[in-house]
């Protein structure tokens, strides 16, 4: 199932206001559900998608979320509601996390996903090695 993206908006607007205000603190660019598709430029097309991202930037500090990269795994995988609030929750989760870190000086989350994104990469050489 591929939800609206406006449907996908309300999703995360109801489940922003279940996060606690503190973490919000300083995000004054807010949370972006763009429309884009961003594929992951380190893996082949369709393999893996970037769902979202923190920024600090001459903008400020903001979070972007890619409806299109969530929308191309729901037809991949098959999702249902639940499975997209889930991915929803997770990644904003997982974006939040990357902001207070930011406000902290700290960086673990960002050594955490590198070494992922290595693993995976990995994983797909051996694959095509065979």
């Amino acid at each position: 199932m591929v939800l609206t993206i406006d449907k996908v908006n309300d999703i995360l607007d109801e489940m922003a206001e279940g996060f606690p205000e503190a973490l919000f603190r300083e995000l004054n660019g807010g949370v972006c559900l763009l429309e884009d598709t961003v594929p992951d430029p380190d893996f082949p097309p369709g393999e893996m998608y970037i769902l979202g991202e923190y920024c600090d930037d001459c903008l400020g500090r903001y979070i972007n979320l890619y409806y299109g990269s969530f929308a191309a795994l729901a037809q991949q995988e098959d999702w249902d509601r639940e499975t997209w609030e889930a991915e929803l929750r997770t990644t904003l989760s997982h974006e939040l996390t990357h902001h207070m870190e930011g406000l902290s000086g700290l960086h673990a989350l960002d050594d955490q996903d590198a070494a992922e994104l290595a693993q995976w990469r990995q994983a797909l050489d051996t694959a095509d090695e065979k």
